[in-house]
């Protein structure tokens, strides 16, 4: 699916097979994504005999699976449909073009996604960026201008919308043009915390917001630890910014090592207890990131051989950019033509020697350089 088409619409009678499937009693993500293997759709499940089943599921698995369909489904169908009528909202089974590739592919991805806002950012190329709900205010600075830097570079920022870290990753995220994805822990029709409704409401319009969970679904203790495998799913790596010894930032970190993605974390002072869990992953092997500049990096290295990696920096190509540059601001699109290089590598690039301190970005998109 290109990034401007808009997804078709699940069908009432493909939908009613997914949420069946969902909501199977004793059968879990990995039970149904085994018998997605085996029989290819939810509709063939359904349609499947005892005997074809028992060769997938136990015996009392199957017998669910052959019970007869919840006497409500035809009504919270309806609920859906009704709700992806809306503009700006998509269901996406795991079988649908839109459903994101790199979470397609993780062990118990969700079957399916309610989705409010920019669809299109799902396949974007991701930094999940996470942290303390009680955050310190260092903490809350590091992650919305480390965001924001991201952001800049062309990297989408993915983040569960709690209190604290995520919430300033969310701001530095919509502030560049990568934008950023909330992952929620409720239903897709409901916010939590309340406190980041109006955070919520902008990354609807702006960014994209994403649950598993069906509309209505209220918060709950297990589901901000499960909806953590899908904020990492969706990265291709995760920034740990602050950290107490046991925070759910650490499941997420977990999550994503499990998954083959990198970890990244910031470290802090021995004595402060909001730094303790970032200086566990960095001794358990996460990469040590000090700047956004380190996670460009990093993320380049993850990157070879990929289309639109972005080349090292040199001494030699510094002086040609410098030498570009002037003294005068000068946009960045400007810029790309005038050293024939692709405008959106040569975003990251200035933004390493931004945070060199060899230019300085000005409102409007601008760059100028600084001289010693």
């Amino acid at each position: 699916m290109q990034a401007t088409d808009s997804p078709a619409e699940t069908t009432p009678p493909a939908l009613a097979g997914w949420l069946r499937l969902q909501q199977t009693d004793g059968v879990g993500l990995l039970t149904a994504h085994s018998l997605l293997e085996y029989f290819e759709t939810p509709a063939a499940i359904f349609a499947a005999s005892r005997a074809r089943l028992l060769e997938i599921v136990k015996p009392r698995q199957a017998d669910a699976l052959l019970a007869s369909p919840p006497a409500d489904l035809g009504a919270q169908v309806d609920a859906m449909l009704a709700w992806q009528a809306q503009p700006g909202n998509y269901l996406l089974p795991f079988d649908h073009p839109a459903y994101p590739e790199y979470l397609r592919n993780i062990v118990g991805a969700p079957l399916l996604l309610f989705v409010k806002g920019r669809v299109e950012l799902l396949p974007q190329r991701s930094v999940a960026v996470v942290g303390s709900r009680n955050a310190s205010r260092q903490g809350l600075l590091n992650a919305e201008h480390m965001a924001q830097a991201l952001s800049e570079a062309g990297l989408t920022i993915v983040s569960g919308l709690a209190l604290g870290i995520d919430a300033a990753a969310h701001v530095g995220g919509l502030n560049g043009p990568g934008s950023t994805i909330a992952v929620l822990g409720t239903g897709a029709d409901r916010i939590y915390p309340a406190r980041n409704g109006a955070l919520a409401r902008r990354i609807a319009e702006e960014g994209c917001l994403v649950s598993e969970y069906a509309l209505g679904t209220p918060p709950s203790r297990d589901s901000f630890p499960r909806r953590n495998r899908i904020i990492s799913g969706l990265a291709r790596g995760v920034l740990v910014v602050e950290a107490a010894a046991r925070s759910g930032s650490l499941i997420t970190a977990g999550l994503a090592i499990d998954q083959g993605r990198d970890v990244y974390a910031v470290p802090g002072s021995i004595h402060a207890t909001l730094s303790k869990g970032c200086h566990q992953l960095i001794r358990e092997g996460a990469r040590l990131v000090e700047s956004a500049a380190d996670v460009l990096q990093a993320m380049q290295m993850l990157a070879d051989g990929e289309a639109g990696a972005r080349p090292a920096l040199d001494d030699s190509f510094v002086d040609r950019v410098l030498l570009a540059m002037g003294d005068d601001p000068v946009q960045a699109d400007v810029l790309a033509v005038h050293l024939g290089q692709p405008a959106g590598e040569l975003q990251g690039q200035l933004l390493a020697l931004e945070l060199a301190g060899l230019l300085e970005r000005l409102p409007g998109g601008m760059f100028q350089r600084l001289r010693g």
